[in-house]
């Protein structure tokens, strides 16, 4: 039988993806930036891969394992009572039943998958592979009673991939895939102006994952522009260690 609380959790988080009203998801790498994000308010949260990769000392894109981050959820997970979604780069070479057994057993109910393949050698999934690797997470949370919500990502934008006067359409042709295979948010990864993010949201099928500089950024210029969810990336853990940064120069 599923963890009926991780099958509650999963449709919570799920239920707060609302085009033109976007739930914020700060990203968090440790219990004390989730127990921060909580107390601040947030009711939901997700993991980043960058910033646990730095908080433990190690590389983004992998460098470290899926037992590493795994190990950090669920500390997360362990430290706050809200739903957790946690970006696992591009599968870390395990198998999509071993991805949502892992991220279930260690708390997660939500998961971002990208289409750059780091464990082999950082090529791009085809439009197909990348769709084909969504559904089989699918099948997986199916099998585990769990609807984990999982936000296909594409790296298009972040890599520069090919030229850019077609990129946007093949971006949409991604992602649309990735939501017929059975995706619950997508995630076209990148800083994008008003009216390449109003296209995006416009034209694909399910909401929209935008990623914002939360220290610049303005909160309420997402939802107009039709984004469904918002996170940080490695921006909030930048924005502390910068202030953190003036903080010990003081003394240094």
């Amino acid at each position: 039988m599923p963890d009926q609380t991780l099958a509650q959790r999963a449709e919570t988080l799920l239920a707060k993806h609302q085009p033109g009203n976007p739930v914020i998801l700060p990203t968090v790498w440790d219990a004390w930036s989730a127990r921060l994000a909580v107390d601040a308010g947030f009711a939901a949260l997700t993991v980043g891969s960058h910033p646990v990769a730095t908080s433990v000392g190690k590389d983004d894109r992998e460098g470290m394992t899926f037992s590493d981050l795994l190990t950090r959820v669920e500390q997360i997970t362990a430290a706050v009572d809200v739903p957790v979604s946690v970006d696992i780069e591009s599968g870390y070479g395990e198998e999509p039943a071993r991805l949502i057994e892992g991220l279930l057993d260690a708390g997660g109910v939500g998961l971002n998958i990208e289409d750059t393949v780091h464990s082999d050698g950082g090529r791009l999934r085809s439009v197909t592979e990348h769709a084909e690797f969504v559904g089989a997470l699918r099948r997986a949370a199916d099998s585990a009673g769990v609807h984990v919500v999982v936000n296909a990502r594409t790296d298009l934008f972040l890599r520069q991939d090919g030229p850019e006067s077609d990129r946007v359409e093949r971006a949409i042709e991604r992602l649309k895939a990735a939501a017929a295979a059975g995706a619950d948010v997508l995630y076209p990864v990148g800083r994008h102006d008003p009216e390449t993010l109003r296209r995006l949201a416009s034209e694909l099928p399910l909401p929209i994952n935008a990623i914002a500089v939360p220290d610049s950024d303005d909160p309420a210029s997402f939802g107009p522009l039709g984004v469904g969810r918002i996170s940080f990336g490695p921006f909030l853990q930048n924005a502390l260690s910068g202030r953190a940064t003036e903080i010990l120069q003081r003394w240094a």
